[in-house]
C-alpha cells in the first residue's frame, strides 16, 4: 500500500509522461507535491522503488524506470506502455553557502567538495555550498558536513561514484566504521577503519582495491559516515 504522497508522485509522473512524452523534473515534482526540498522527492522515489513500482537503471546514471502502477490507477495496460527514464535534476548552479541550519524536516549542511573512494585525493578543506539533508541523518553531537564521492572502491558498501555522503565530525572511530581519513596530513579518503596493533588499516569495499595499512600516527580520522544521498 502506498501513502498519499507516494501515490500522488507516481500519478504525477505517469500523467506527465502520458501527456508530454517526457518525465517531469525533480523541481516540477517538488512543486506539484508542495514539498520544501528535493530530499523529500528522493525519499518518495526510494519508497516507490522498495515497493516495486519503479526500479533503478544500473547502467544509466541518475535514472529510474516506472515498471508498474497500483490497481487504483488501473495498473499497466497490456500494450502501448513503455517504461520511461526519469533523469535526476541537479541544480544548474549551487545554492548559496549557508551555515548549518534546520528548515522543516531537512537540515542544511556544508558541502565540502569531493572525497575519494579509491586512491586518496587532496584533502578537502573548502566549503562550496550547502546541501539539504533529511533530519534523521543528523545523529549524535558535533558538526556535520557533506562530501561528493569520487571513485568506486566502496561500491560493495552501497556507496557509488557521485553519491553524497553525510559525515559527522569526529576524531575517533571504532573498528568497522566508514570514515573520512586524512593520510599524512594531505590526502583524504573514504574507507572502512580497522586497527591492527599499532597500525591502521583502511579497507575498501571492492575486491579490486587493496587494503592500505599505515602507522597510526599517519592517519587522522576527520569524521564518520552517518548517511548517504543518491540523486537520480
Amino acid at each position: 500500500m502506498l501513502t498519499k504522497k507516494q501515490l500522488d508522485l507516481l500519478a504525477f509522473i505517469h500523467k506527465r509522461v502520458q501527456r508530454d512524452g517526457v518525465p517531469p523534473s525533480f523541481d516540477e515534482m517538488k512543486e506539484a507535491l508542495d514539498l520544501r526540498s528535493k530530499s523529500g522527492i528522493h525519499r518518495l522515489i526510494t519508497a516507490l522503488e522498495e515497493r516495486g513500482f519503479i526500479r533503478r537503471l544500473a547502467h544509466r546514471a541518475r535514472a529510474i524506470e516506472v515498471v508498474k502502477l497500483p490497481d487504483s490507477m488501473g495498473g499497466l495496460p497490456n500494450s502501448g506502455f513503455t517504461p520511461r527514464v526519469i533523469d535526476g535534476d541537479r541544480p544548474d548552479s549551487p545554492p548559496p553557502a549557508a551555515a548549518q541550519s534546520v528548515s522543516g524536516s531537512s537540515t542544511d549542511v556544508p558541502m565540502m567538495g569531493r572525497i575519494a573512494a579509491g586512491v586518496p585525493i587532496e584533502a578537502i578543506t573548502t566549503m562550496t555550498h550547502s546541501v539539504a539533508v533529511p533530519g534523521n541523518m543528523i545523529s549524535g553531537s558535533g558538526e556535520h558536513y557533506a562530501l561528493e564521492v569520487k571513485g568506486d572502491s566502496m561500491i560493495d558498501a552501497g556507496i557509488n561514484d557521485g553519491d553524497v555522503v553525510v559525515i559527522r565530525e569526529t576524531s575517533v572511530a571504532d573498528d568497522g566504521d566508514i570514515v573520512v581519513a586524512l593520510v599524512e596530513d594531505h590526502e583524504a579518503t573514504l574507507k572502512t577503519f580497522k586497527r591492527h596493533g599499532s597500525s591502521i588499516a583502511l579497507e575498501a569495499a571492492n575486491p579490486a582495491y587493496e587494503t592500505r595499512v599505515f602507522p597510526s600516527d599517519m592517519v587522522k580520522v576527520q569524521g564518520r559516515l552517518v548517511g548517504l544521498i543518491r540523486t537520480y
